[in-house]
């Protein structure tokens, strides 16, 4: 068994090797030798005025590659007046997030992993998947609303699966949209343009794409969107549901293998998670309400049916697309965890632990 610490990570994954192990994982889903159970989230009261304790957790399956993993956090959830969550485990600027990986074969702990570069290449690499996938081949300008690490994450997987010339990035914060322009810039060897709006940025890109933490909707003006374009989320808060119905072909990442609507009516105030919640109706009320206007991915084809169909992805270069990366989380950690461990076994990198401490010989 190994620990695979995040700049063991680093130095093990890419946006390409994660697109090809997701690629690869979701093929075998298509054909039902994969599963993904949905994420759930325990809130507590955590002792303050201004937040909640959130316990989530995930899992995922694929039996072809012997793997099972689990993804689990723990996290103090505050809100900002601008309506961002902000999170943290202990104190501020420090998260606890981690993944056990377990072989399907014998039952044997494989590794234990951070989460946190993990966790950003492979929503980026679900996102690439998704334009690889619905995106026009001659996409070239991208269009990004968000400039924190997960946008970090998604520009270089868009890169590996489209040659892009040319990116415009708004922020609401000034500072942040021009760290992120000129560093992107640099590692990417691109020109990436910051704007102090969004709805330049939004025109005239061939893809578009919403990497924030809002609790409010992102983008609402259907004007804006133009023929050909591919729009790529992080979550159902970003794109109204008006933009949403426009789109010529709207594709989910997929639902989950076991209970695909449950939890639908706690989703809709707690984050799009089963929820549990603990709290008296007072302290309940400060977990904000998400919009309610876009909980019907569910019932769109998932990027297995383009897979075992390939009639149902883009046929026309006017066509809008739309991908709605979110779901099958626990499934994409095994596929991404999986391939993290692989790379280790093959490199000699990560701590070599001592299975003892999860093993013992008195039965449950």
């Amino acid at each position: 068994m190994i620990y695979l610490s995040n700049q063991n990570i680093a130095q093990l994954l890419t946006p390409k090797n994660c697109i090809e192990a997701l690629d690869e994982a979701f093929h075998a889903l298509a054909r039902g030798a994969a599963m993904s159970r949905p994420r759930t989230d325990v809130w507590v009261p955590c002792g303050r005025d201004d937040g909640y304790y959130r316990w989530g957790s995930m899992e995922g399956a694929i039996e072809p590659w012997g793997v099972f993993c689990t993804r689990m956090k723990s996290d103090i959830v505050t809100w900002t007046p601008e309506g961002t969550d902000e999170l943290h485990c202990v104190e501020p600027g420090t998260f606890s997030g981690f993944l056990m990986l377990f072989s399907t074969r014998n039952g044997a702990p494989l590794a234990m992993m951070n989460d946190g570069i993990l966790h950003h290449l492979r929503v980026a690499a679900g996102a690439a998947l998704g334009l690889r996938y619905l995106a026009r081949e001659d996409s070239s300008v991208v269009g990004m609303l968000g400039s924190g690490g997960m946008a970090r994450a998604y520009l270089p997987a868009f890169c590996a699966v489209r040659n892009i010339a040319k990116v415009k990035v708004y922020s609401p914060t000034k500072s942040h949209r021009d760290a992120f322009a000129e560093e992107m810039s640099r590692e990417l060897g691109i020109p990436v343009e910051p704007f102090d709006r969004p709805e330049p940025v939004v025109r005239g890109s061939d893809i578009v794409a919403t990497c924030t933490d809002s609790n409010k909707l992102v983008v609402t003006d259907p004007g804006w969107i133009e023929k050909g374009m591919h729009l790529a989320n992080c979550s159902s808060k970003e794109f109204s549901w008006e933009i949403v119905k426009r789109c010529d072909i709207v594709v989910q990442v997929g639902t989950e293998t076991f209970g695909a609507k449950g939890g639908m009516a706690e989703s809709e105030r707690h984050h799009g998670w089963a929820s549990w919640v603990v709290g008296r109706p007072e302290q309940q009320a400060r977990i904000p309400k998400r919009p309610v206007s876009n909980l019907d991915f569910v019932n769109y084809p998932a990027l297995t049916d383009l897979l075992n169909d390939p009639s149902k992805r883009r046929s026309s270069p006017d066509q809008i697309t739309i991908f709605h990366n979110l779901g099958l989380l626990g499934f994409q950690f095994a596929a991404v965890a999986a391939k993290a461990y692989d790379l280790a076994r093959q490199k000699g990198l990560g701590l070599e632990m001592s299975t003892d401490p999860f093993l013992q010989d008195i039965r449950d």
